[in-house]
């Protein structure tokens, strides 16, 4: 019964993906957003409501490590997993202007903040309210400097989008609504059933918040993007992905923070290793999407493999085998310098030879 609800939850997660981006982009046109906006509000926070349901419902039930590693993990999978995905197995993406210069920085600045709000241990449930009235911040100023998208990107989606087929407004809405719902209901489908699997493994909280859980909820970003890019929706694609990685850590850790009976305790193994790598995960899109206001399918391989890479040490860490420290030795020394140089290199081009991103991703 358990395989059978892990795969019913990646069939409904995949029905959900269609439903929610074929209903927000007929939303977008009809009210005039870009489907950036849209992608960073509607659907990051449809397709990050397994996160919050999860992490609110381990912290009532004591399981920190749980919540923590969920918002953690999810994050790290995001960037890693779900772009580095959709945009090796769609040919690249397009990345729009707003995305690089406002989202990107706002998501390492959110990261970092996390990190040094937990320096002491712990996240509190005044940190939390700081964090819960940043997205509301985020939200509304995201909202109010929406532009009305140009006739080049409304022309784009008008043929997918558009209102050519005469259905009413309230049809689409129904789409958004049953495709969040049907995201929600086949992660947890999807969650329960990974993490019974995995806690018979005898593996901590924490690690299955980083490893099954996180990847089980950050699926429907994964499928929402890839059914994205697939239909040419390169906005919602790389838009969803960021915007669900600042709702998990203002929105998810935030309210966690505050209905958790002490606060959300984070462990020396988050502090040591995960949430560095996460501040450092977020840090390194910025040179990649900088640099020619994309991510190539080759870049987006090397995402996937720095994932592999990270869960095969968490795996290893935990069995206690002794191949984790050549592992991290071969890391360490061999290929994170070398990916520090590169991005160091990607950067500096990006400063000296800045790149003006065509009319069409400017918005």
């Amino acid at each position: 019964m358990t395989w059978v609800l892990l795969i019913l939850g990646f069939v409904v997660l995949i029905g959900g993906a269609e439903f929610l981006v074929r209903g927000a982009g007929r939303v977008a046109v009809r009210f005039g957003l870009s489907p950036i906006v849209v992608g960073l509000t509607v659907v990051a926070f449809g397709t990050s409501a397994p996160e919050l349901a999860v992490s609110v419902s381990s912290a009532f039930k004591g399981q920190t490590g749980l919540a923590v590693g969920n918002v953690i993990g999810s994050n790290i999978a995001n960037v890693l997993l779900v772009l580095g995905a959709s945009a090796a197995l769609g040919g690249g993406l397009i990345v729009a202007a707003k995305i690089v210069r406002i989202d990107v920085p706002l998501m390492i600045a959110a990261s970092f903040a996390v990190l040094l709000m937990s320096l002491n241990g712990s996240i509190g449930r005044i940190e939390g309210g700081l964090l819960f009235l940043a997205i509301v911040a985020y939200v509304t100023w995201t909202v109010r400097s929406a532009r009305t998208a140009s006739a080049a990107v409304v022309a784009e989606y008008e043929d997918e989008y558009g209102e050519s087929g005469g259905e009413p407004l309230w049809v689409d809405i129904l789409f958004v609504l049953g495709g969040v719902g049907a995201l929600v209901l086949g992660s947890t489908w999807l969650v329960n059933s990974a993490r019974e699997i995995a806690v018979d493994l005898g593996v901590s909280d924490l690690v299955v918040g980083l490893t099954v859980v996180a990847i089980g909820t950050s699926a429907p970003e994964l499928a929402t993007s890839l059914v994205a890019a697939a239909k040419g929706e390169r906005d919602i694609a790389v838009g969803n992905a960021v915007g669900s990685n600042l709702f998990n850590l203002l929105s998810v850790l935030g309210v966690t923070a505050l209905v958790a009976p002490d606060g959300l305790p984070v462990s020396d193994e988050a502090l040591q290793l995960d949430m560095p790598i996460m501040v450092a995960v977020a840090a390194a899109c910025l040179p990649v999407f900088f640099k020619g206001f994309s991510i190539t399918r080759t870049e987006g391989a090397f995402f996937l493999a720095y994932y592999v890479a990270y869960i095969v040490f968490l795996v290893l860490d935990q069995t206690g085998s002794g191949l984790r420290d050549p592992f991290a030795i071969v890391m360490g020394v061999f290929v994170i310098p070398l990916t520090l140089v590169t991005l160091g290199v990607i950067a500096w081009q990006a400063w000296t030879r800045p790149y003006e991103p065509p009319e069409e991703i400017r918005a």
